[in-house]
């Protein structure tokens, strides 16, 4: 007998990312109030038509499983009843599903011998335009796209606490995300949870930011133990008559359990909710501290690596733009899951006609375009790019239609100039925006050429040039040595900040002399206006770096993420003033509590050890070439490993030995040494001022002995 073909679920593209972004985005709450975005949530098309040219040698029969209501065409007439299995003619024939569904993302699995749904179907939401089907993971019939749900496994507190004869206090050890569990259940009555990402807001139960309130009663083992919750919140399912889950999926460190006195509860544990991915990324040095803060950043870049890139789990539990374009980067040194990266950045961008920016905010367009670059030089994924090429070209069009007439961006009445959190005047013609409007205009240049279309290249690329003159004309100051932030109804705010002048250096915009200027007058200025952000500092840093304070930018991180650590933080927060103490670091927006401890922004360091300290980036899409510039700095010794597209990248690095080898690709590792270094493979190629290069080639192991400077 015929094997039977492999089968999955298919749908129309983009449809299950934005169906599965409204279901994550309406999760947040505070306090029992839904808290949804203030922007725009596209939805999944309801109406889709699944097309299918066939040729079979034989008849066949196929089973069908459809998300929706839906009717079967074959060659234009229907198959009345809508069979659920039903045989399909030999010879050539067009089948056309016709599926309507407004809850869930019309999808269906059709599986015979040798005939199944795939990406060779094609799909149409009666818009003249019959794309490639998209699939993902969900390959039987009763696994489909809207029940997909994040991993869990069971976890126990570290320390059980009686506060008194009804209360009692969870901690877990360390900042977790999932569901509480109560076991052994007896009577009934109702519980109060109150949960805190310190210790402090689970005990302020009329102040912390997230609770539950559920009412539970013993059960018999044909009942089902969720079914009395007051949630409206998505059920976890209990097998066991007395073991409860609440159901609403909390962040939290501790969590205050109060219950009346008719209830008794034995055991108390909670399922860990995560995404699982594969710990590809790797960094260990001479400095334990340095460990510590790279590990931290790492748990706190998975907690936040979920259905998609959000940008804290207790607070927002949304997707940003300028969020997620951070984690796009440090996943690339960690985990290099492209399909989070595909959902998040299809989510972000959602559906033509450009109505808003992207989060309402100015820069996060920006960030949008400059991610889908990212994702293309770091995973080579052209076919993905190509599907958002026009995307990018109508998010372009709707900034350029926002230029004033000297062609520079301003926000409109309802944008938000977001830049940083910092006191900073964003009215008017802001620097900051300027320099990534011109990056993003030479991104969809690039991005136009690739797909033929060189008159809109060339548009791009001359605006992009009109708009850098235009920057440093009237932007830079000669006296403050960089860019002034912003003009204002046409005149000058001549105070420097390092946002402008910190990406302009990024993007290669300062010739030698300004270069020189930005770096001693600006950043290296402890005069100018200092950036407390994570989320700054990220680029701050990183542009450090770039001008090789490698050693300072390694006392920073010292310092700022071990500050965090000093205080028991076990994953990094959305700000930080070293200033602050005790309950005054919880603080934000004017609550008590409502800062976020688990911020994907934190875990810059992941991103600052493999692109700075490892010195490791692609040149070309997908590492076909790449660079090795390794900074030991004030460490001793380091090692690690950067994923791939394919393979690894493994490197050792101390202050005599250089240890390398890569899965693919072709290599340039570049490095100082005081004097004449060997290898046991490859020639070395000194470049002068104690410079040297080695290429180095796919599964060979290199050794390069020489000597820091």
């Amino acid at each position: 007998m015929q094997e039977i073909s492999k089968a999955a679920w298919i749908w129309y593209p983009g449809d299950f990312e934005l169906w599965l972004h409204k279901e994550v985005s309406i999760r947040r709450d505070e306090r029992g109030s839904v808290i949804p975005p203030f922007w725009r949530l596209d939805s999944h098309t309801a109406n889709v038509k699944f097309r299918k040219d066939y040729d079979l040698e034989q008849e066949e029969e196929v089973s069908l499983y459809v998300e929706g209501v839906y009717n079967i065409a074959l060659d234009s007439r229907y198959i009345y009843g809508n069979p659920e299995t039903f045989t399909l003619p030999a010879g050539k024939h067009h089948l056309i599903i016709s599926v309507f569904a407004e809850t869930v993302v019309p999808a269906i699995f059709l599986q015979g011998k040798t005939l199944s749904t795939d990406n060779t179907w094609t799909v149409s939401t009666n818009n003249h335009k019959s794309p490639q089907a998209a699939s993902w993971i969900f390959d039987t019939p009763t696994y489909k796209p809207s029940t997909y749900r994040l991993a869990t496994e069971e976890i126990r507190p570290l320390t059980v606490e009686k506060l008194s004869h009804t209360a009692t206090l969870l901690d877990f050890g360390k900042e977790t995300f999932g569901y509480v569990q109560f076991h052994e259940l007896q009577g009934s009555g109702k519980v109060s949870l109150y949960y805190g990402e310190s210790r402090e807001e689970a005990l302020a139960t009329e102040q912390c930011e997230t609770l539950d309130e559920v009412h539970l009663a013993e059960k018999s083992a044909s009942q089902n133990s969720d079914s009395d919750s007051d949630s409206n919140s998505d059920s976890v399912s209990n097998s066991n008559a007395n073991l409860f889950t609440v159901p609403n999926s909390r962040a939290f460190r501790y969590v205050q359990i109060v219950a009346e006195e008719t209830l008794q509860i034995g055991d108390m544990t909670a399922l860990y909710e995560y995404l699982p991915v594969n710990y590809r990324g790797r960094f260990r040095c001479s400095d334990e501290r340095i460990n510590t803060i790279w590990d931290t950043s790492l748990y706190t870049m998975h907690l936040t690596t979920r259905e998609f890139f959000l940008d804290g789990i207790k607070r927002d539990r949304w997707v940003w733009s300028g969020d997620a374009y951070q984690s796009f980067l440090m996943n690339y040194y960690t985990f290099f899951d492209n399909d989070v990266c595909r959902r998040t950045l299809t989510v972000l961008r959602g559906k033509d006609p450009v109505e808003t920016h992207i989060n309402h905010i100015l820069d996060y367009s920006f960030y949008w375009i400059l991610g889908l670059y990212d994702y293309y030089l770091y995973t080579g994924d052209l076919a993905f790019v190509q599907k958002n090429a026009d995307k990018v070209h109508t998010l372009l069009d709707f900034c350029i239609g926002r230029t004033n007439e000297e062609g520079f961006m301003e926000g409109y009445k309802d944008d938000w100039v977001f830049v940083d959190w910092s006191e900073i005047d964003n009215r008017g013609e802001v620097c900051f925006e300027q320099i990534l409007f011109c990056r993003s205009l030479e991104i969809g240049s690039y991005f136009a050429g690739l797909f033929q279309n060189p008159e809109l290249a060339q548009n791009y690329e001359e605006r992009a040039r009109q708009l850098k003159e235009r920057i440093f004309s009237v932007f830079w100051n000669d006296e403050a040595g960089g860019l002034v932030h912003s003009r204002y109804e046409g005149k000058l705010n001549n105070h420097v900040t390092k946002y402008a002048n910190m990406f302009a250096m990024s993007f290669g915009y300062l010739d030698e002399q300004r270069y020189e200027s930005v770096k001693h007058k600006v950043m290296l200025n402890d005069a100018v206006q200092p950036i407390t952000t994570p989320y700054m500092r990220f680029y701050e840093l990183a542009s450090l770096c770039e001008v090789g304070d490698i050693s300072w930018v390694l006392e920073e991180i010292r310092s700022y993420w071990g500050g965090m650590l000093d205080l028991g933080a076990t994953s990094f927060w959305e700000t930080f003033d070293p200033t602050q103490s005790g309950v005054q670091h919880y603080d934000m927006y004017g609550r008590p509590f409502a800062k976020s401890l688990c911020h994907a922004w934190g875990a810059s360091p992941l991103y600052l050890a493999g692109k700075h300290v490892l010195g490791i980036r692609p040149l070309t899409p997908g590492y076909e070439t790449y660079l090795i510039e390794p900074q030991l700095g004030d460490l001793n010794w380091f090692e690690g490993a950067v994923p791939l597209p394919d393979g690894d990248i493994e490197l050792h690095v101390s202050k005599e030995h250089i240890k390398v080898t890569a899965g693919s690709g072709t290599g340039l590792l570049r490095f100082q040494s005081a004097t004449e270094p060997t290898a046991d493979h490859g020639n070395i190629e000194a470049k002068g001022n104690h410079l040297y290069e080695l290429t180095v080639l796919p599964n060979i192991v290199y050794n390069v002995r020489y000597e820091s400077n």
